[in-house]
């Protein structure tokens, strides 16, 4: 299992066709990074299901899918195009469990 220090999430839903080459080519064009600085790059399919996480090690590239037979992973709905979460956030996206969460104030009684 990989573990990611740093993962952005491309908030625009992407085609699951894309591989390697094309999600690279989204990252350098849409993002203007680079897919070989280290960082790890999730992006969704539009019905939110699916996710695909493009990192590169140093040595090669990782493309990962994850599909969640029920329900639908929690993906940020803003205007910018890309999303930074911490290792938990990751941990609990991943998982299909709202990663928002934990940045939830408690509620006041």
């Amino acid at each position: 299992m990989i573990r990611p220090e740093q993962i952005w999430l491309a908030v625009e839903p992407v085609d699951m066709r894309l591989g390697i080459d094309g999600l690279s080519l989204k990252i350098q064009q849409a993002l203007g990074r680079s897919p070989c600085d280290g960082t790890a790059y999730a992006f969704s399919n539009r019905n939110g299901n699916r996710i695909k996480l493009l990192m590169w090690d140093g040595t090669g590239v990782w493309l990962c899918v994850r599909r969640l037979h029920q329900g639908r992973f929690t993906w940020p709905r803003i205007d910018d195009v890309t999303c930074i979460l911490s290792e938990a956030e990751w941990q609990w996206l991943t998982a299909g469990v709202d990663w928002c969460r934990l940045q939830a104030k408690p509620h006041a009684h």
